[in-house]
C-alpha cells in the first residue's frame, strides 16, 4: 500500500492539503460478498481495503428482525475457506450468522474500515477515486459489494392511509411487541412476510396480503429441500436456457416459501387477502376490500441506490449493467452480490463465493495487465 499527499487545485489552496491512499483495489461494503471477494484478493496477492459503513462487521444482520432464520441450512451457508461452524442441517439464525462474518473477518486477517461510509465513486480519467467520511481512496479497481438492501420500497398509497395505522418496512420491524395492539396487515406475501405474518399471529390477528407463490416443503425423502436444490441452482447459469428460464419464472411468481406450507398459515388464523391496490377514507383496499389494520408492515422489498456512483452504467431501473459482475462500460467497475448475478444462488450466502472468486480474478488479472505496462 502506498500512502501519499496529494493536493486539488480545483478544490483546496495549497496550505489545506488531504491525505489521499492509493490501493490496487477498493471493496466497498463488509457484508458476506465483501468478505467473500477479500478472501480471494487475499489469495491472489492483490493489495486492497475492505470499507464498510457499519461499525462492527455482521451489523446489518444484527438488526434484522429478532427472530429471523436463514432458510438455507449451515451446510449451504459458509463462505470460502470456513464453513459455518454448526451442524449441516441447522438453520442459523441472523446473530449467529452475524458473528460468523465477524470471526470470518478476523480468522483471515481480512483489511476492513469499519464505520467508513462511501460518499461518492468516480473516475478521474486514470483511476477511480473514492470519497468517503474518513478520507479519500484510489484505486485501479473498485467491487461494490453493498448488498440487495439500499432504500425500502413502499408502495405510493402508504402516504395516503390513515395517520393513525401504525406502518413500518419489514427492515425496520423487531418482534410482535413493538407494535400496538390491535390486528395487524402484512404486505407481501414472500418468505419474509410469511415468517413475519405466522410470528405477528401469535400475538394479533393478521391479514397476509399478496399472491400465493407456492411452497417447497423442508424435507424432502428425508433431506433437506436444499440438498435437492443446490446442485440445480449451482449448476445452472445466466448463460444456459434453464438458468434464464429459472429466473424469469421467479422474477414473475416470487419466490416459493421455504418450510411453510399453506396449512401452516390457516392454522396460525392468518387470513389471507387480495393485492394492497388503494385506498378508502383513508384504508387500505385489498382486492377492492377495506381493511381496517392497526398497523402495517411492508414486506415489499427494497429499490437500489447508486446515486453515489458517477459512471453511466445503470438501466432504467437502477441496476449495473453488467456481464457476471463485470461492467464493460466502466473498466475497473464490478459488482458483487447482486440477485442472479451469474446464477440463483448469487445472492445466498453460500452461492456468493463462486461469484466473488470470479471478480476476484478478474481484478488480479487488471492489476498485473497495470503493473506490466
Amino acid at each position: 500500500m502506498t500512502t501519499r499527499t496529494r493536493t486539488h487545485p480545483h478544490t483546496h489552496p495549497p496550505a489545506l492539503r488531504r491525505r489521499i491512499e492509493r490501493f490496487d483495489a477498493v471493496i466497498i461494503g463488509g457484508g458476506q460478498a465483501g468478505l467473500a471477494a477479500g478472501y480471494h484478493l487475499a489469495e491472489r496477492d492483490v493489495d486492497f481495503v475492505i470499507v464498510d459503513a457499519e461499525q462492527r462487521t455482521g451489523d446489518v444482520w444484527r438488526r434484522r428482525w429478532d427472530s429471523l432464520e436463514l432458510f438455507t441450512p449451515a451446510k449451504y451457508s459458509g463462505l470460502p475457506g470456513m464453513p459455518f461452524p454448526a451442524h449441516p442441517s441447522h438453520l442459523p439464525d441472523k446473530d449467529e450468522m452475524a458473528d460468523y462474518l465477524e470471526r470470518y473477518a478476523e480468522r483471515f486477517d481480512l483489511p476492513v474500515r469499519s464505520g467508513t461510509r462511501a460518499l461518492s465513486l468516480a473516475h478521474d480519467g486514470e483511476r477511480w477515486v473514492l470519497h468517503t467520511d474518513r478520507g479519500t481512496l484510489e484505486a485501479n479497481s473498485v467491487v461494490v459489494a453493498t448488498g440487495a438492501f439500499h432504500t425500502p420500497k413502499i408502495p405510493a398509497v402508504a402516504t395516503r392511509l390513515d395517520r393513525g395505522i401504525h406502518q413500518l418496512h419489514s427492515s425496520a420491524y423487531g418482534s410482535p411487541f413493538g407494535l400496538p395492539d390491535g390486528p395487524v396487515l402484512v404486505v407481501g406475501a414472500g418468505n419474509s412476510g410469511a415468517q413475519i405474518a405466522l410470528e405477528l399471529a401469535r400475538e394479533h390477528a393478521v391479514w397476509l396480503a399478496g399472491r400465493d407463490t407456492g411452497h417447497l416443503p423442508r424435507r424432502i425423502l428425508g433431506r433437506d429441500v436444499f440438498d435437492w436444490l443446490w446442485p440445480v441452482i449451482r449448476r445452472f447459469s445466466l448463460d444456459t436456457r434453464i438458468g434464464r428460464r429459472m429466473r424469469a419464472r421467479v422474477r414473475d411468481a416470487g419466490d416459493a416459501l421455504i418450510g411453510i406450507p399453506e396449512r401452516a398459515i390457516r392454522e396460525a388464523g392468518i387470513v389471507r387477502v387480495g393485492r394492497v391496490d388503494g385506498e378508502r377514507d383513508g384504508w387500505p383496499l385489498a382486492g377492492g376490500e377495506p381493511l381496517r389494520p392497526r398497523s402495517i408492515v411492508w414486506c415489499t422489498g427494497f429499490l437500489p441506490d447508486y446515486s453515489w456512483i458517477d459512471a453511466p452504467v445503470f438501466d432504467e431501473r437502477g441496476f449495473p449493467r453488467h456481464v457476471r459482475g463485470v461492467v464493460p462500460e466502466a473498466p475497473g467497475l464490478y459488482f458483487l452480490g447482486l440477485r442472479f448475478q451469474h446464477r440463483l444462488s448469487s445472492s445466498l450466502v453460500g452461492g456468493t463465493g463462486v461469484d466473488a472468486a470470479f471478480v476476484a480474478a478478474e481484478v488480479a488479472h487488471r492489476s498485473a495487465t497495470i503493473m506490466a505496462e
